[in-house]
Formats: C-alpha cells, sequence, structure tokens
C-alpha cells in the first residue's frame, strides 16, 4: 500500500492512531505498555487488518496541558515502531510531527508521509524537507493558544475558540495562505493535503460549523483529511468522557465523508471503516 496512489474522491481512506506517548487524550498513549514495539505492531497490524490505509504514528501529545516533548525523546519514541510497522505492514506510515528533525528521522526509517499539526509553521526547516524528500505532507490548520484552555477531569481538556469572523471562511483563507506557501517553497501540489484541524483553537459550536461545512474547505482543490475521533468537541457536547465517544465519532466522520472528506483519522479503526464504507456507498455508489 505504500507505493500505491490513492485515487482521491474514489473512495474514503481510514488513517488509523498509534500515539506513543504517555499521555494521550483519548487514553490510548501506548508509552506505558509493555514491550512497546511488539504491542504497537500487533496494534498496527490488527488496523490493516480491519481496512486502515494509512498508520499515523506520533510521539508527542496535543492535547490541552500537555507537555513539550524534547526532538531527542520523541525520535527515541517513535523511531522502533516505524521501522517494524514498515516491515510487517503494507499501510501507508505517517509521522505525526511538527519538527523538521523528528519527520526527517522518520522518513529515513520508512515513514511516507508527513502530518504537521502546524503546517509548517514552526519549523523553518520543514517545508525544505517535504522538498527534498517530494513526500505527501498533510497541513493543519491551527490558531491554537496553548494558555487558554478549559480542564474538566471526566471530560478532559478543551482549546478555547480563536477569534473568528466566520470560522469556516477564515479557515478556507487560512489554508489557502498555507498552501501558497508551500507551492511557493516548491511543494508540489500533489503532495498537499489539507485539514481543518478539528479542535485545535476552536469551540464546540465552531467544530460542528466547520464538519458541516467541509465541502469549503474541498474547494480549495486539495483532498482533506478530517480527525474528529474521541474529540472534546463530542464529549463536551454530549457530556461523555474519551471512552463513551464512539458513536459520535462516527456520526462526525458520516458528515464529514458526506461533506467531502478524503481520508478519517481514527483510534476505532474497524467500525470507521465500516462506517465509511456505507456512507462511501449512499454517497458515491461504491
Amino acid at each position: 500500500m505504500s507505493n500505491a496512489i490513492l485515487e482521491w474522491g474514489s473512495r474514503t481512506y481510514v488513517m488509523g492512531i498509534l500515539n506513543i506517548t504517555p499521555d494521550s487524550f483519548s487514553g490510548d498513549g501506548l508509552m506505558n505498555t509493555p514491550d512497546l514495539v511488539n504491542a504497537t505492531v500487533d496494534k498496527a497490524v490488527g488496523f490493516e487488518e480491519d481496512g486502515a490505509d494509512i498508520i499515523d504514528i506520533g510521539g508527542e501529545s496535543t492535547r490541552p496541558g500537555s507537555n513539550a516533548v524534547d526532538e531527542k525523546d520523541e525520535i527515541e519514541r517513535i523511531l522502533p515502531v516505524i521501522r517494524e510497522v514498515k516491515k510487517n505492514t503494507r499501510c501507508i506510515i505517517s509521522v505525526d510531527t511538527y519538527k523538521a528533525g523528528v519527520a526527517m528521522a522518520a522518513l529515513d526509517a520508512g515513514a511516507d508521509w508527513v502530518n504537521d499539526v502546524w503546517a509548517m509553521q514552526r519549523d523553518e526547516k520543514m517545508a525544505p524537507l517535504v522538498v527534498k524528500r517530494n513526500c505527501p505532507v498533510v497541513l493543519m490548520h491551527n490558531r491554537t493558544r496553548t494558555d487558554e484552555f478549559k480542564f474538566d477531569t471526566r471530560l478532559g481538556g478543551m482549546y478555547s475558540g480563536a477569534d473568528f469572523k466566520d470560522v469556516v471562511q477564515d479557515v478556507r483563507s487560512d489554508l489557502h495562505v498555507i498552501t501558497e506557501f508551500g507551492l511557493d517553497q516548491g511543494i508540489k501540489p500533489e503532495n498537499i493535503i489539507l485539514d481543518p484541524g478539528i479542535g485545535f483553537g476552536k469551540s464546540v459550536a465552531q467544530n460542528m460549523t466547520l464538519i458541516n461545512h467541509l465541502d469549503v474547505i474541498r474547494s480549495l482543490g486539495y483532498p482533506v483529511l478530517l480527525g474528529v475521533s474521541r474529540k472534546s468537541f463530542i464529549g463536551f457536547s454530549q457530556d461523555l468522557p474519551p471512552s463513551e465517544r464512539l458513536e459520535g465519532s462516527l456520526a462526525a466522520a458520516v458528515v464529514g465523508i458526506v461533506r467531502g472528506a478524503d481520508i478519517i483519522r481514527a483510534h476505532d479503526v474497524k467500525e470507521t471503516v465500516r462506517a465509511a464504507r456505507l456512507a462511501d456507498a449512499v454517497v458515491r455508489g461504491n
């Protein structure tokens, strides 16, 4: 799968999440798991068997209030996992990082994509790296202020909403600027994937509006990745902890597919694949 050319618009692709962290918001961080590498590979193989097309491997949590991870530590966390997942699956491997040094090490170890939650804006070396490696890059919208979030012991943390005039048009405009920057740097258009950044600097209402108008983001002409799995906007809207957000995650994903999402990023791969296949049958007739 890692060398396959994805046919955007033909069906929805599913990205399974592997968090090599001790503090993932969703409770699925794998750092404290005995025999970490083998356990992670088993999970990745399970994802592939359940229908995942892409596996997203990250070594630093992005949950509100999480601690930053040193580049060296992040590399040490993810490289053994990437190497073994590469050997044992045919899935595309994405590295979830905003640090160019981590991305470079991950690509050297066998990763295929870079998934940057700061859209190459946090590390000036990221865009040149993507150009040099000629690899796909996910550019996520992010107006997060890490010092502004609320925390509930049961529901977890949630960033405060940014000051948008019109959340849909503002996110579209920001992503347009980001893609133009990438193109100016020399990134090929076919290597750009956009992510509206659900949960990052948006309120519950803003997140829901974005999902419902994802077609506006898709109108930029690039494939769109949607990450809604177990996120706090579901918890705060339904008063549910991360462990009880499966139905909300699937509902949000299906709405996203109807509105034009090409990739769904998910913790619960089997259920998401099944929901996506039915949504594709309705929307795309396949």
